[in-house]
Order: C-alpha cells, then sequence, then structure tokens
C-alpha cells in the first residue's frame, strides 16, 4: 500500500507522511519552503523562473539570480527525498520555469478546500451531502493560508480570496441553519468560524443571537463583553454601531414578566446598595441621556456633559495595550470618585463621557479637576495627557469651557 502524503498549507505549512508529520528538513530552509508552497499554489502550472526570483529575492540583490535558484531547487530536492525517496521528483524543471507535479494519493489542503468551496457555493447540493461536505470544510480550514509562514506577501491575494469565500460559505450555512432554527448549530459553527476571523462582526452578532434564542443570555452578555474588548484592546477603535445596538437587544432578552414583590423590591435595593458613578455600555449611556433631556426640558434643570480624553504628550500614537489599560484605569477612578448619581461610559478607545447632574460651571470643573489629580496620582510616571471638556446640556449659556 503506497504511503499517503498529505501536504497542509492553510494555517502554517506542514508535510505528513501517513499522518506523521515530517517537514523538519525542509523548514531549516526557508527559501526552500516558500519555493514549494509557490509551486503548490500554481495547481501544476509553470511558474517563470524570473516570477520565482522576484518572489523569493524580492529585497535582495543577488549577483547571479538564475544560479542561486538552481542551487536551491537542488537543495529542496534533496531535502524531500531525505523526507521520502519520490518526493523530490515533485518539483518538475521545464524550459524557463518549474511546476509541482502531485504523486499518486497525494493530497493538498487548498485543492480540497477550493472545491469544496466551489460546490457549496452551488445550491444545487442537496442534504445531507451539503451537511458534511460543510463540515469537511470546516475541519480543513485551520487558519488563514501560509498565516505562520513568512516572505509570504506573494500569496496575500490568494489567502485573501480563500478567506472572502470561507466567509461567504459560512453565513450562507447559518442562514440555512436559522431558517431550521437549529440554534445550537449557529453558536458552533460561529465560534469556529470566529477561529479563522475573530474580528467579523457579522459572525459576533449571528453567534450573539443564537445564544439568545437558545435562552443563554449570560453567555450572549459575555461574548459582547469579549468583543468590546477585542476591539478596544487589540484595534484601538470602537465597536461597530450594529455591535453596539446588540447591547440593548441583549438587555431585554433577559427582562421577564416577573411581577413578584419581593423580588423587585431586592433587584432594586441591591442596585441602591452600589456605591460610586453608574458605569455601563455607550447603548446604555444614550438611553440615560435621552431621558435626562426629556426630564430637563420638563422641569427646565441643568446637567452638564463631561468628556475626558487621553494621548500621549507628543502626539504619538498610544500602544494599544497601554491605552486599555490606562483607560480602564481611569474608569474606575471614575468609578470611586464621582457621585452614585453620575452615568460614565467608554465613548471610544480614548474618550470617556459623563453625565454629571445637579452641577454648574464651577462645580463640574471641581469634579474633572479632582478626576485628574488622582489620575496622575495613579500614573505618576506614564507621558499622558489628560484633557477634559465639559459644559450643560440645557442652558441658557451656549458656549463650553475646557482645560487642559
Amino acid at each position: 500500500m503506497p504511503d499517503q502524503i498529505h501536504i497542509q498549507l492553510m494555517g502554517h505549512f506542514a508535510i505528513c507522511i501517513n499522518e506523521v508529520r515530517v517537514d523538519h528538513l525542509v523548514e531549516k530552509s526557508r527559501k526552500g519552503a516558500a519555493l514549494m508552497q509557490i509551486l503548490l499554489l500554481n495547481h501544476g502550472e509553470g511558474v517563470p523562473n524570473i516570477k520565482l526570483m522576484s518572489s523569493l529575492w524580492s529585497e535582495e540583490n543577488s549577483t547571479n539570480p538564475e544560479n542561486a535558484l538552481k542551487t536551491l531547487v537542488s537543495r529542496v530536492r534533496s531535502l524531500l527525498n531525505q523526507v521520502h525517496p519520490e518526493l523530490g521528483s515533485c518539483i518538475v524543471a521545464e524550459r524557463g520555469s518549474y511546476r509541482w507535479k502531485c504523486l499518486p494519493d497525494m493530497t493538498v489542503d487548498v485543492y480540497e478546500i477550493e472545491q469544496l468551496l466551489e460546490q457549496l457555493q452551488q445550491d444545487t447540493v442537496e442534504e445531507p451531502a451539503r451537511t458534511q461536505m460543510f463540515g469537511r470544510l470546516m475541519t480543513l480550514f485551520a487558519g488563514d493560508l501560509l498565516l505562520d509562514s513568512e516572505q509570504n506577501d506573494w500569496a496575500l491575494p490568494v489567502a485573501t480570496t480563500l478567506h472572502n469565500r470561507y466567509l461567504t460559505v459560512v453565513y450562507r450555512q447559518v442562514e440555512r441553519l436559522k431558517q431550521a432554527e437549529d440554534y445550537d448549530s449557529v453558536i458552533t459553527v460561529c465560534r469556529k468560524a470566529l477561529e479563522v476571523d475573530n474580528l467579523d462582526d457579522q459572525l459576533h452578532i449571528e453567534l450573539m443571537n443564537a445564544l439568545i434564542k437558545t435562552e443563554r443570555n449570560n453567555e450572549a452578555m459575555l461574548q459582547y463583553k469579549y468583543v468590546t474588548h477585542l476591539y478596544y484592546h487589540y484595534l484601538g477603535v470602537r465597536p461597530s454601531d450594529n455591535m453596539q445596538e446588540f447591547y440593548t437587544q441583549i438587555v431585554n432578552s433577559g427582562k421577564t414578566l416577573d411581577l413578584n414583590l419581593e423580588s423587585i423590591r431586592s433587584e432594586l435595593l441591591e442596585s441602591s446598595e452600589k456605591q460610586g458613578a453608574f458605569i455601563c455600555e455607550y447603548m446604555v449611556f444614550k438611553e440615560i441621556y435621552n431621558l435626562q433631556m426629556r426630564n430637563l426640558e420638563r422641569l427646565g434643570s441643568t446637567m452638564f456633559l463631561g468628556v475626558i480624553m487621553i494621548s500621549n504628550m507628543d502626539g504619538s500614537i498610544m500602544d494599544p495595550i497601554q491605552q486599555d489599560n490606562i483607560m480602564q484605569g481611569l474608569i474606575e477612578i471614575l468609578r470611586q470618585n464621582l457621585r452614585k448619581g453620575d452615568t460614565v461610559s467608554r465613548f471610544s478607545p480614548t474618550i470617556v463621557a459623563l453625565l454629571l447632574p445637579m452641577v454648574n460651571y464651577r462645580t463640574g470643573r471641581m469634579v474633572m479637576e479632582r478626576v485628574k489629580t488622582h489620575f496622575y496620582r495613579q500614573y505618576p510616571n506614564c507621558s499622558v495627557a489628560f484633557n477634559y471638556r465639559i459644559g450643560p446640556l440645557a442652558s441658557e449659556e451656549k458656549e463650553t469651557q475646557r482645560a487642559e
């Protein structure tokens, strides 16, 4: 029985013989591995020597690139033959080019993935074959093409195309599962697909919606908080409006028509015992703002809006991890040092918004200066600028005052 040779290009590069990984020799040569990858991705078509030289030595000045390519091919063939006696023959020389020729019983994950994507994008495939094919796709798509490989700029167009085609098929499968009201499978699919693209809004929203449909509201809330942290911490941006609006849906889905007097009284008592400012998601902050505006119009009173922004002293872009840590610390300072009736929310990666009832310009500035003092006391050696602005939501005075 011939050996089963499998080559993996998704996520990381690997060569397996009879399910045992054997590519340690090839990995010693980065250019050798890159040569194999380029040839494999051309599906047996010849790759001109000039294209190979351009891809493999794009940032190097080789005095004799043709000879360097011949030497590399010879070395890689030798390494492959040490892995398997017939593997070196897969690199075939043709006039002015090289190509990859698969051995019998050799499989390449990208080839099978492309075939599955093509079939799954057609509506002619019926169940249960579609489900089986989709499951196979999810197993093979272990990550984006050559994600862990170096010198793979030439692979980016192919990787992007595969990534987008994969997500399109996942979205279609999720829609099919939703129509069948199979929300447990939606959860499984979304979580698996998020391992490939952890910043896809649609996948996160579909996952949270499926968690709500299966009455797993706490998991939906944890997922929302995780996504929010992901965007702030690693990207330094605020989640999309669609993502933020989903917060209200999660909260509303957890409400019941429980009219038991004792349970309501206990919940209100627990809420009243919490000290400090109220910290909330921005969608809740907007609702509180709208409610307060209606009260201001009815009562003719004033509430002040405060905004705090942090930035590097020299104006450079702040490291996302440092930025997130400082913002979390700032929010905790606000919670501890503002009153119970004050409301705080993170408006953007570097901006916090505050609603301050029962203050005027003088007392409002005093509040902000006190927070500023506590901030620099907690971060005495940081080169971060603490800037704030405060102004009324409803007042005859139209100007705002700014302090830096």
